[in-house]
């Protein structure tokens, strides 16, 4: 089981959810506390997420953090299309590099910004790009003639420490966005959902990725709150939303490039299906998404609570998750204490 923390470049930490706080903006020096933060509390990878009008820029973000760490991988997101694949190969090649072989990439097929495309003609917009990138990085030469590129090239003189490409992540709930994960990314990534839903979600893509003859890993994106009592744990959930106002939070999720996607209409529909308190299930609150539109629910509990949790998710077969917590340093540190070295041990409890 790996475990990854998100940091927050896209200006979404909160100590009130939807409540602005100067200090928590997505700068230089709040999210490079959270990566040295993360790092130092053990976790192994770090999602460094991309947004145009929400936050700083990942690939220079990355660029910077990555002589500052000696360990946790970087998950740096690339919306295709930002950049010309020339030039994107060389920049992750040289990041790559930069981190002694600790970059992965997390693919954004989201819209450009200023332009719209329907679901299908963006995701092979990004088939094409997925496939001209990894061949350069795995030092092969393209010829390619495609809907969207047209290219001849041989790859750069700068090259990754494996001299292959780093892991590809893909995201996304609609046809198009699961063809093209199941085809051409090593990990796809899905949303909170109940257990019964993240498990159709995974038969699902191994089904599709065997029609294409590959192995496809899924990994789970979730907020988390972890508190040493259950009722510690709905105690911080009510004051995280306590200052929300409805009218801010859906000012928030318009926000986002993808405010229309299947995957967020999945996350209303199960803030629809929960209870008063907005538990789905146990141990999965939706409250999360009132101000979100992406990942909208939080893993939440005690350590045991939580740890069955994703044991339960990892039975059927969710080998990587992606957490996240409010404010981002401080949930960073509660759960590098309270449930990382638990998991480093195996000592996990039953489901």
């Amino acid at each position: 089981m790996r475990d990854r923390l998100v940091s927050a470049l896209c200006d979404e930490d909160y100590k009130f959810l939807g409540v602005p706080d100067p200090d928590l903006r997505g700068s230089w020096e709040h999210c490079r506390d959270i990566v040295l933060a993360a790092e130092a509390s053990g976790f192994d990878n770090v999602l460094l997420p991309s947004g145009y009008a929400l936050g700083v820029d990942s690939t220079a973000f990355a660029a910077g953090i990555a002589p500052a760490t000696t360990r946790s991988q970087l998950l740096l997101a690339v919306r295709m299309g930002e950049m010309w694949p020339p030039q994107l190969v060389r920049q992750l090649a040289t990041i790559d590099r930069m981190a002694s072989g600790r970059l992965a990439v997390d693919i954004i097929s989201g819209d450009l910004p200023g332009e719209s495309l329907d679901s299908e003609p963006r995701y092979a917009w990004t088939r094409e790009y997925m496939q001209v990138v990894r061949a350069l990085l795995d030092g092969q030469s393209v010829d390619h003639h495609g809907e969207f590129l047209d290219l001849v090239l041989d790859p750069p003189g700068a090259t990754t420490v494996s001299g292959h490409c780093p892991p590809f992540y893909l995201g996304g709930f609609s046809e198009a966005a699961k063809e093209t994960a199941a085809a051409e990314s090593d990990v796809f990534l899905t949303w909170p959902d109940t257990v019964e839903g993240v498990a159709a979600t995974v038969d699902d893509m191994a089904a599709r990725a065997a029609r294409y003859g590959r192995n496809l890993r899924c990994g789970l994106r979730s907020h988390v709150i972890v508190r040493d009592t259950e009722a510690e744990v709905r105690v911080a959930a009510t004051r995280l939303v306590s200052k929300l106002d409805d009218n801010r939070g859906t000012t928030i999720r318009n926000l986002s490039l993808d405010a229309a996607s299947v995957g967020v209409s999945r996350q209303s529909e199960l803030r629809d299906l929960s209870d008063d308190e907005g538990f789905v299930e146990d141990g999965l609150w939706t409250g999360i998404g009132r101000a979100r539109s992406g990942a909208g629910a939080a893993i939440v509990g005690d350590s045991d609570q939580v740890l069955a949790k994703l044991e339960a998710y990892r039975s059927v077969g969710i080998e990587a998750f992606i957490l996240s917590g409010y404010p981002h340093l401080a949930e960073c540190d509660l759960v590098g204490r309270h449930m990382l070295p638990r998991i480093d041990h195996g000592l996990l409890p039953p489901s």
